[in-house]
């Protein structure tokens, strides 16, 4: 289904949520591999295997039993480290991305998301690359840490492009970046329906805010939910079940109200050096152990 224009983006936000367009079963490629757990599509945050190259990321949903994710870390060929990235994504052909794309279906894995910053500082040009890389994706979908303030620029390009921009928050204190639903509502007044969040629920709750209330109220915005633990108050990120992060009451609201919102898990907790592949394999068994139960 593809969005023809901005009514029809407008429809589908009214017929349920933001992120009621997964496709799931046979990809171009393979079939996909299930994980949709008593109805929830549980996936990854590909920055959770931030350590690893885009063959080792692939080779990781496939390992821990992942069918859909976000895709930002392992766009770049390892050959491109650090400073290096920024430039390679302004200049990088686009049938690379297409590639990206197709190994990815190959695996069984499906891109819902990608994963592009929009700063305040950015040209129009460099805005406007984040929807060229995610529409040689195939994706229909941006989620992105962002300013505010750019909000409005880039929904200009949302719309032009037909891809809808779902904003992630960080615990963050400074009034031009997402962090609390002040912010989130001050960018989607008199937007676009192709503007929405990307809540990442152990942000929003170490900075105050209720995940659960959030998602009730504004579930048609909701393009996907991050899944971490963190403490109230600023703490740090943890092991999922021991942080104050209600995951538990996220999972099952989104299973129990049958919204189709995907509830990626983005490992952050870990110190260099441990495992990534084993860490999101025990944060996957968490979310089926609270959805089964």
């Amino acid at each position: 289904m593809v969005l023809s224009s901005r009514r029809d983006a407008g429809k589908l936000l009214l017929a349920g949520c933001a992120g009621a367009l997964i496709p799931f079963g046979k990809l171009r490629g393979a079939p996909q591999i299930n994980s949709v757990i008593r109805g929830v599509q549980i996936g990854a945050q590909s920055y959770s295997f931030r350590d690893l190259t885009q063959d080792g990321i692939i080779k990781a949903f496939q390992t821990v039993g992942l069918g859909e994710g976000e895709l930002s870390s392992g766009v770049e060929p390892p050959s491109v480290k650090g400073p290096e990235v920024e430039k390679w994504l302004g200049e990088a052909p686009l049938d690379y991305f297409k590639g990206v794309r197709r190994k990815f279906n190959d695996a069984g894995v499906l891109i819902y998301a990608y994963t592009y910053g929009f700063r305040k500082e950015f040209t129009d040009e460099k805005i406007e690359r984040g929807f060229q890389i995610a529409q040689a994706m195939g994706v229909k979908y941006i989620t992105s840490s962002a300013n505010v303030s750019v909000a409005p620029r880039v929904d200009r390009y949302a719309q032009k492009y037909k891809i809808m921009v779902g904003f992630h928050g960080h615990d963050s204190t400074d009034p031009d970046e997402f962090s609390t639903a002040e912010t989130f509502a001050r960018a989607m007044k008199g937007a676009s329906p192709y503007i929405g969040v990307n809540l990442d629920i152990g942000h929003f709750a170490a900075a105050g805010g209720d995940p659960v209330a959030y998602i009730s109220e504004h579930h048609a915005k909701i393009v996907s939910v991050h899944i971490k633990d963190r403490k109230k108050n600023h703490g740090d990120n943890l092991p999922l079940g021991q942080g104050d992060t209600p995951i538990v009451a996220v999972l099952q609201l989104l299973r129990d109200k049958g919204w189709k919102i995907p509830a990626n898990i983005e490992y952050e907790y870990g110190k260099p050096g441990m495992d990534t592949v084993a860490e999101v394999k025990k944060c996957f068994e968490y979310c089926k152990k609270a959805l089964e139960s």
